[in-house]
């Protein structure tokens, strides 16, 4: 962003604690309809947040900005950011792009992903969601989307393994009731949502929370519409010097997951895998070399 790496939700998170009680009832007020939600005058944001002027202004600077025309600069820029096709992002990296290999600035562009990454994710909330994700009572639904359907796929594939009681939700909506027909309260939405943020997944964990599912979900920095009524919300830096996004940090974050649930469920992830290995034999699927 124009003054720092780290977007506005970001920072508001960051600096939540240091907020006044008036301050933090317009912080959420910010994320809840976000980034959309500072683009309008300082006294209408004042308004809906049913804050003082004086109390935005006060939160802005303490957001590291000189004043709300800076902040507001920066959440048009956000905005812009998200809504960049692959076309627009090949073109704004090409103009300024090093003479180095795309090998070492595609993996300097990752790295440093994985940094802001764990810089800013909370440990207790990443505990949280795999303690949802591996708790057997509840029934496990894992859906992606266009592209993020192969990182869906990648946990489905892993969770079959350590865990029963779980369905793979297809990506393709009119699928969807026939899914949702079988949730109920307390069972465990894991839903990836990167931008281009798509109209269906919104539209899926909007149905799933009314049946009173928990939604965990997995979005890039500037974060999914889903993340608004998520229970937890696990964000990745994405940005590299290519037309697409990576989800080399986001499949990070997965594979941490998997293996923290394999962690916590031991015992009975073993007796599986010990079972799924005499299924294998008995199909032959695999070749053996001794």
């Amino acid at each position: 962003m124009g003054t720092s790496s780290q977007t506005i939700a970001e920072r508001i998170q960051k600096r939540m604690d240091d907020l006044t009680r008036a301050e933090r009832q317009l912080a959420l007020s910010v994320l809840e309809n976000y980034p959309a939600s500072g683009l309008g005058p300082l006294a209408s944001l004042a308004k809906s947040a049913n804050v003082s002027v004086p109390t935005v202004a006060r939160m802005v600077q303490k957001l590291g900005y000189k004043g709300y025309p800076d902040f507001q600069a920066d959440l048009r820029e956000e905005l812009s950011a998200i809504a960049k096709g692959p076309i627009a992002k090949h073109e704004t990296w090409a103009g300024a792009a090093p003479s180095e290999h795309i090998l070492n600035r595609f993996t300097e562009a990752v790295i440093d992903n994985i940094r802001t990454t764990m810089a800013h994710i909370d440990p207790v909330a990443f505990d949280d969601a795999c303690a949802l994700v591996a708790d057997r009572s509840r029934h496990l639904y894992i859906v992606g989307g266009r592209v993020t359907h192969t990182l869906a796929e990648y946990l489905f594939l892993h969770m079959q393994v350590i865990r029963p009681n779980l369905t793979h939700v297809q990506s393709t909506s009119n699928t969807w009731p026939h899914y949702l027909l079988n949730a109920g309260e307390g069972d465990v939405f894991v839903v990836f949502d990167v931008r281009r943020y798509e109209n269906n997944t919104l539209k899926l964990a909007e149905l799933a929370r009314e049946r009173g599912a928990k939604i965990v979900l997995f979005t890039d920095q500037w974060r999914s519409p889903v993340h608004r009524m998520a229970d937890i919300c696990l964000t990745s830096q994405i940005i590299v010097p290519s037309a697409w996004d990576s989800a080399t940090t986001t499949m990070l974050l997965v594979e941490s997951m998997i293996s923290a649930i394999q962690t916590l469920t031991w015992d009975s992830t073993r007796d599986r895998m010990e079972e799924l290995e005499e299924l294998f034999d008995k199909t032959k699927l695999f070749r053996k070399f001794t």
